[in-house]
């Protein structure tokens, strides 16, 4: 063979392989997006799963803040109740007062 033949059977060979290496790496490329989407379709759910543990953990502390407001309703009521029967005790108490008094400013 003369040399320029075998400079072109050279290049035909290395050009040959070379596509090949191309398209070994088109394939791992193709292979490797689905490994890159299924990463982050995972990574979402786990993100997803953590909010939602978040949203019930606040949902929880909002019940027992309810409970805690429902709680302290009650007992402002109750004291509402005892300080009024307090004043008609008292109110009683000074109309007695009031009306021993005139008895002895009577009596006197």
């Amino acid at each position: 063979m003369s040399r320029p033949m075998l400079l072109v059977f050279l290049l035909l060979i290395l050009i040959i392989t070379s596509q090949f290496e191309w398209k070994q790496q088109l394939v791992r490329d193709i292979d490797a997006t689905p490994n890159v989407s299924e990463k982050q379709l995972r990574i979402s759910k786990r993100e997803e799963a953590v909010k939602e543990k978040i949203i019930l953990s606040q949902e929880k502390n909002i019940q027992k803040l309810n409970e805690l407001v429902r709680s302290l309703q009650e007992q402002l009521l109750e004291c509402r109740s005892s300080n009024g029967s307090a004043n008609s005790t008292l109110s009683s108490l000074a109309e007695n007062i009031m009306e021993l008094e005139r008895q002895q400013i009577l009596e006197d």
